[in-house]
């Protein structure tokens, strides 16, 4: 265990990605020789508006939409802001009733204490073990003034992936809007919003290997949504402020390539993600799978370990050379458990216990191998310093 190793692992995808180079090589004009505004009426201006609007054209293409549904943001959150309270805002004559699910992303439960200090009422459904929304809770959740339903399409933390069809159903027979945030299954689940009954739905450029600080919000045609960046009125009014255009052509740039190369991605990521699930449960006791163990991301490895805390062991990873998560980055300052987790039925203690793997692009067989041989040694090394690890088989002799 002593000494890092040779080559540095990254096994935390889900928080952050690298931009592909081919993505970067089609931004780079747009830094210098086509500099434009869109909002310019002269010919520079043109070849600004020009590559927004094929952007535009290509993330439609990517979710199964039309191009006027596509609204360019700084990222997830924007989207996110824009699609929950913009919506609510823009709807509240019809209701003031807003349900989200037990284990939305931080961004969204802020949201939800933010709007019921303006008025709204925020009903949470409740998810089973696995972090699956249960639906019968969420039909029953449901009212007369019931205006939007949040619901991600894929957990962030333990990989569980939503009945999102199934829930889009449900909400538009109450004649309310779905909203999903779809960060965390973009480029890793074939989403199309028509098929999937989304109305409004959230993403982010990074998450796809484009450049961070882009985004988008989808919103179905016939539906409105207040704009809450007011200025000069770019992206239809939606969001004003001059378009990032060169992240906006790298975010459409991942975008078209990761639709070409989703289905071979998928293919590695779920051989990677098998074997250390496997390795894990096999070699390490008292080890346990979190979220679902078939209907989850590709790319996602969420454990927990009896007796050792999650900041021990990234620790102990990072002495190694080796990038893995406990949780949520969005929440990693804080020392308290993963709601996530704790909304799928676990102690405090054993949502402390937490290690998430997350493989992507630029991962290699011999990144798997070092991360499998790692995990049971460090685990078994944390438990011999462990004051309150028992190992249950000595637990059930007493």
């Amino acid at each position: 265990m002593s000494g890092a190793l040779d080559e540095q692992v990254y096994l935390d995808y889900q928080s952050a990605k690298p931009v592909d180079r081919r993505v970067l090589e089609q931004m780079t004009p747009y830094f210098s020789e086509k500099f434009g505004n869109p909002s310019s009426l002269h010919h520079v201006g043109d070849i600004a508006t020009e590559a927004l609007e094929q952007s535009r054209k290509k993330v439609s293409e990517f979710i199964g939409s039309d191009m006027d549904e596509i609204v360019f943001t700084s990222g997830a959150t924007e989207s996110i802001n824009l699609g929950i309270i913009g919506f609510a805002l823009r709807n509240k004559r019809k209701g003031k009733h807003i349900v989200i699910s037990e284990v939305e992303h931080i961004s969204i439960r802020n949201i939800a204490k933010y709007l019921e200090k303006e008025g709204f009422l925020v009903s949470r459904v409740p998810v089973d073990q696995y972090g699956q929304v249960k639906l019968g809770k969420l039909e029953s959740r449901l009212r007369d003034d019931t205006i939007l339903v949040s619901i991600q399409y894929a957990n962030n933390e333990i990989g569980t992936i939503q009945k999102i069809q199934e829930i889009g159903e449900i909400v538009h027979d109450h004649g309310a809007a779905l909203h999903t945030d779809a960060v965390a299954a973009e480029g890793l689940v074939p989403i199309n919003v028509e098929a999937d009954n989304i109305d409004l739905m959230s993403m982010s450029s990074n998450d796809i290997y484009g450049p961070k600080g882009a985004g988008f919000l989808f919103m179905r045609r016939g539906y409105r949504v207040n704009p809450l960046i007011i200025g000069g009125g770019q992206e239809r009014g939606l969001r004003s402020g001059s378009e990032d255009v060169a992240s906006i052509v790298g975010m459409s740039a991942a975008a078209e390539i990761i639709q070409k190369e989703m289905n071979d991605e998928i293919k590695r990521f779920k051989k990677y993600r098998d074997r250390i699930i496997d390795s894990v449960l096999n070699e390490v006791p008292d080890s346990y799978l979190n979220g679902h163990p078939e209907e989850r991301l590709p790319n996602n490895a969420h454990f927990r370990f009896d007796g050792i805390e999650g900041e021990s062991i990234l620790l102990s990873f990072k002495d190694l050379g080796i990038a893995i998560s406990t949780g949520s980055a969005c929440t990693s300052k804080t020392l308290e458990p993963s709601h996530c987790l704790i909304a799928t039925g676990l102690l405090h203690e054993e949502a402390h216990g937490s290690l998430e793997i997350t493989v992507g692009r630029y991962n290699t067989d011999n990144h798997i191998d070092k991360v499998i041989d790692a995990v049971p040694k460090v685990v078994s090394r944390l438990r011999e310093l462990s004051p309150i690890y028992t190992p249950k088989e000595k637990v059930m002799s007493r």
